[in-house]
């Protein structure tokens, strides 16, 4: 009797392995199975990425080329140009402190002014820039397609952006109030022998509204790598809701 038993043990031990296989192998399927949700193509990729990019620059220039909209934002703030903060101090011994201000203010109004033209700069670099490798750039991290753009793009944008820069200098008359700071002080030099300055404002207007520009793109970016709601069509949806997955 003992040994019938054993060996009615024994068999349904045998009996249940293929099924125990079957299990194991259905849980497994289950676990590193394919997905139900359709891969991405190369070319989704890219096209979420310029998506992307143009809702960034969207929003960017919205929010820079309005009154303040780089005098009042501390990150992108246009600063009295840094090789001339000598003259700066020059002119706030002289008593000059309202005209450094208001230079200083009517700097940023002038970036403010330029932003406005800079959308379809920006749309053109975007939809005619090439990537090779989508998702490289789709899964690099924080500001990796805006550190695309701005290494593809930055010398034809400031070609095409400074001259929209000197208009809005002449708009804003920021020379009015720069003439007098640095004619005062080239005039003293003169006195002194020390080196006048007088630096290319359409160029420290230009790098500086481009780089801030750019500031604010990555900052959207990232929100719509991170954040759901900020991925404002199906397609931003899809290609940013693939990361980490």
């Amino acid at each position: 009797m003992r040994k019938f038993t054993t060996i009615l043990v024994l068999g349904s031990i045998l009996i249940g392995l293929p099924a125990c296989e079957a299990v194991k192998e259905a849980a497994s399927t289950l676990n590193t199975g394919t997905s139900t949700t359709p891969s991405l193509t190369n070319s989704e990729v890219i096209s979420g990425l310029k998506e992307a990019l143009t809702v960034g620059i969207q929003n960017s220039v919205n929010l820079t080329s309005v009154t303040d909209g780089f005098l009042k934002n501390e990150a992108i703030r246009l600063p009295f140009p840094q090789d001339a903060l000598k003259v700066k101090q020059k002119a706030m011994d002289w008593g000059l402190g309202a005209q450094v201000e208001k230079f200083e203010t009517t700097l940023n109004r002038a970036a403010e002014e330029a932003t406005k033209e800079a959308l379809p700069i920006f749309k053109d670099a975007i939809l005619n820039m090439s990537i090779s490798d989508g998702f490289s750039i789709l899964n690099g991290g924080d500001g990796a397609a805006t550190r695309f753009l701005k290494d593809n793009t930055t010398s034809k944008l400031v070609a095409a952006f400074s001259p929209k820069v000197k208009e809005a200098i002449s708009k804003v008359k920021l020379t009015e109030y720069w003439n007098p700071i640095i004619t005062k002080y080239n005039n003293a030099m003169s006195l002194t022998g020390g080196e006048k300055i007088n630096p290319d404002l359409n160029q420290y207007v230009t790098e500086r509204a481009i780089s801030g520009l750019f500031q604010m793109v990555e900052k959207e970016e990232n929100k719509i790598r991170k954040d759901p709601a900020a991925r404002v069509t199906d397609l931003l949806t899809k290609v940013f809701g693939s990361i980490g997955k």
